[in-house]
């Protein structure tokens, strides 16, 4: 595997939401095998029919903020009060899975955190999927990308970051203890908000709020 930081075009996304106490072990520790759904356009467990698979899915079909949502710029709202992203990442191990609709890396502690609005998120995994979920003014992107930050409270940070296709990634080869310092924006500054709708954990939020801005990255296709 591989990353690359270039001139292709990333969208760097801030997915923040906030979990009640009883739900922080559900949002630290998704189901290890979903694969009974995945990312691909008409596809029969594609997003279009998530909403149809589960009963306990069907929000994602009926509700007002479904996934998957496409960003559109002219909707955008900018939110200058929250300052800068503040992202401190260090080396640690870390175990890699496939689970059937992505493959996840899960720190095994001290792999460093972000700062938003003076909160602390710490980061505990990250996993990709392709192709992406998100899609951007109806474009959508070859892989994506989620890094998972939650506070001991049930506060998570999720960040997002959309691939193009291009040379190899020095973070994605790594095979020794893995430092997600790379991963980290150019700037954390003009970010953008949004809402919608989050179906990742067979489970359905509505309302949450999501934010994000530009810079570049690419991974190489195998």
């Amino acid at each position: 595997m591989g990353r690359m930081i270039g001139s292709s075009r990333l969208l760097f996304c801030i997915f923040l939401f906030t979990l009640p106490l009883f739900s922080l072990r559900t949002a630290s520790e998704e189901v290890e095998d979903e694969s009974e759904f995945n990312y691909v356009e008409g596809s029969k467990i594609g997003p279009s029919r998530w909403g149809e698979i589960r009963p306990e899915w069907r929000t994602c079909k009926n509700g007002s903020m479904q996934s998957p949502i496409d960003l559109m710029s002219k909707s955008v709202e900018i939110i200058s009060h929250l300052g800068d992203l503040r992202m401190s990442y260090r080396p640690s191990n870390a175990t890699l899975k496939n689970r059937g609709h992505d493959i996840m890396l899960r720190w095994e502690g001290g792999a460093g955190s972000m700062h938003i609005n003076g909160t602390e998120y710490v980061l505990q995994q990250c996993h990709w999927h392709s192709p992406s979920e998100h899609s951007i003014d109806g474009k959508r992107f070859d892989v994506e990308l989620h890094l998972v930050h939650e506070t001991p409270n049930g506060e998570a940070a999720v960040v997002g970051i959309m691939y193009k296709y291009g040379p190899r990634d020095t973070f994605l080869s790594s095979d020794a203890e893995l430092n997600a310092r790379p991963l980290q924006p150019v700037n954390g500054r003009n970010i953008q908000l949004y809402t919608r709708e989050e179906r990742t954990r067979r489970r359905t939020i509505e309302d949450p709020h999501y934010q994000f801005s530009a810079d570049h990255v690419k991974i190489e296709e195998c």
